[in-house]
């Protein structure tokens, strides 16, 4: 992999690239990964058949191209986002795409006129894929415990005018939540300086906060963002989706790229919101289980960020984090150092996974004290 330093003298990369890394997270063989905030639940029997059964079906037409406007496809994400909000939304209202990312890159595409702003630490592709895109990507401020501080955030919207104002809840890598009366703050000071306030929910099935897509019939400069990848347990499928006006869905096909979306990723996704009742019963479960990796980290003697998502942001350890990080790793136990001083974050998996997590854990610091 080329790096800032050996890049060729012949190859014309943009400036702005050169200094840059891709994006990325370990991937190894190990016993438990636990890093990727992934549903650790594998398809059930019956929706491999399922899938299986439709693929076969879609692949006797895989010399045409697939829906242009996945229509089929967006139809039954709005009944699904419909059923979860209490709020009427139709196709006319959703957007598909592979992966949230791409959403997050089609937003920019469309609407970074000019600067985007985000309250780090949270998702890094925020920032990442502004800098991508030439958009002037303007870090927000947090209170020293990474919490959002409504009041100011709404001052730092209302100072620095961005087009785009981003807010993650549950928040990555915090898990912190947003509450839907501070999210209409938000909306209100980004509609006041003519941006767009874009709500990314990628682990909004895992909280019981009210969902910012109820906000879009008054506000309709807000954005939400959600994904098939964690409640769904669909990562493998690249499924990410928009909710907004449909004004905003009108000016995104501007920058989609023309049968952006296969007509297998198509199918496979209709057949998986079909089977909504079985795979959101696995949250629950992830839910009881971060409740006890929680007491888990606390009977250690650690420190936890409160978490509405799949995962918990811990601290408090006796060594440097990324030494901690390695000791798991040799123990079989991959989980996520989010370049936060002295924290680690953990997604929640099985409950064996979970387990021995926690056996590993007591094992490494157990050692550090000695």
């Amino acid at each position: 992999m080329n790096n800032s330093t050996n890049w060729p003298a012949w190859l014309p990369l943009r400036d702005l690239l050169k200094p840059m890394s891709p994006y990325g997270a370990p991937q190894v063989p190990t016993s438990a990964q636990l890093n990727t905030n992934e549903n650790p639940f594998a398809p059930s029997k019956a929706l491999v058949a399922a899938i299986t059964k439709r693929v076969a079906e879609v692949s006797a037409t895989l010399n045409r191209y697939p829906d242009r406007d996945a229509i089929a496809l967006r139809a039954g994400l709005a009944k699904y986002i419909s059923g979860q909000t209490g709020v009427a939304f139709d196709l006319s209202n959703l957007w598909a795409a592979n992966g949230s990312n791409e959403i997050i890159q089609s937003i920019f595409l469309a609407f970074g006129r000019e600067s985007a702003l985000g309250f780090t630490p949270s998702y890094s592709m925020h920032p990442l894929i502004a800098k991508v895109t030439s958009v002037d990507w303007l870090d927000g401020k947090r209170r020293d415990d990474h919490s959002l501080d409504v009041a100011a955030a709404v001052q730092q919207v209302l100072a620095a005018k961005p087009t785009l104002t981003f807010i993650t809840t549950p928040n990555n890598p915090t898990g912190s939540v947003v509450k839907i009366s501070e999210i209409t703050e938000l909306a209100k000071a980004a509609a006041a300086v003519g941006g767009l306030l874009v709500v990314d929910e990628a682990y909004a099935e895992f909280s019981s906060e009210t969902s910012a897509a109820t906000l879009i019939a008054q506000y309709p400069s807000v954005i939400v963002i959600r994904t098939m990848s964690k409640a769904f347990a669909f990562a493998g499928a690249r499924l990410g989706y928009l909710i907004a006006d449909e004004r905003v869905i009108d000016a995104l096909q501007l920058v989609r790229l023309p049968y952006h979306l296969s007509a297998i990723t198509q199918a496979v996704a209709e057949v998986a919101l079909s089977f909504s009742d079985e795979l959101l019963a696995g949250v629950d479960s992830l839910i009881a289980q971060r409740e006890i990796v929680q007491t888990g980290l606390a009977k250690l003697g650690l420190s936890i960020t409160p978490s509405a998502a799949n995962f918990l942001l811990f601290s408090g350890f006796n060594q440097p984090a990324n030494q901690l990080w390695q000791k798991l790793l040799d123990r079989g136990i991959l989980i996520r150092d989010v370049g936060l001083l002295g924290q680690l974050r953990v997604t929640i998996g099985t409950a064996a996974e979970n387990q021995a997590f926690l056996s590993a854990l007591a094992q490494v610091l157990a050692e550090g004290d000695q």
